[in-house]
């Protein structure tokens, strides 16, 4: 079965792809089949209606905030996350989307203003402070180029009035991460840091 709807710690996760423009040295994904109990791997990426299917039936139960993370970038599947996004928004959740912030170089266009009205908060990984290391750290098949994309994107989706938040890997090591820390102030953008499982 294609899993498409998970849930950690109360909160529903959805997973809309397994496709990835990067290969992070930190991935999840390394070695994993999924989270928890639920195998993320899949065969064939979801309209909406098989993700709104998958859903609980009791969403008042669980978490308001809903995310869109997965075994993959979302943002490949952008068309199912967008009509996602409008159902959960009628049903009075609020949606996250864990990114690595290349949606507009992987869609051929700039698809902010989608990623704004679907999404109440953009977590964007910046996960470097600058596009020669992020390139070592995370692989991307745009080599150095998408580094920049990843931070005129999140530029973008903050003027377009998105709540905007960068996250980082402390296994960058302190001296990185206070680097990025000064990025994201000059962008006035919060930096979040997380523990690389």
């Amino acid at each position: 079965m294609n899993n498409y709807v998970y849930i950690l710690n109360n909160k529903i996760y959805i997973n809309l792809t397994n496709r990835c423009s990067n290969r992070c040295d930190f991935c999840i994904r390394q070695g994993r089949q999924g989270m928890a109990d639920t195998t993320l791997w899949i065969e064939e990426e979801p309209t909406a209606e098989d993700v709104i299917e998958q859903l609980p039936a009791n969403l008042d139960d669980y978490d308001s905030e809903v995310v869109f993370c997965g075994f993959g970038e979302p943002t490949y599947n952008l068309e199912t996350l967008d009509e996602v996004a409008s159902y959960l928004h009628c049903v009075d959740k609020t949606t996250r989307i864990n990114t690595n912030g290349q949606a507009n170089i992987i869609n051929g266009e700039d698809v902010t203003d989608i990623i704004v009205t679907s999404c109440d908060v953009i977590n964007v990984s910046l996960n470097e402070c600058n596009a020669t290391k992020y390139q070592a750290h995370c692989k991307s098949i745009y080599g150095e180029k998408a580094y920049e994309s990843m931070l005129e994107f999140a530029k973008l989706c903050k003027e377009r009035g998105g709540n905007v938040v960068f996250s980082v890997v402390d296994s960058i090591g302190q001296a990185d991460v206070d680097a990025c820390q000064k990025i994201a102030d000059k962008m006035g953008i919060p930096l979040r840091v997380r523990i690389k499982e």
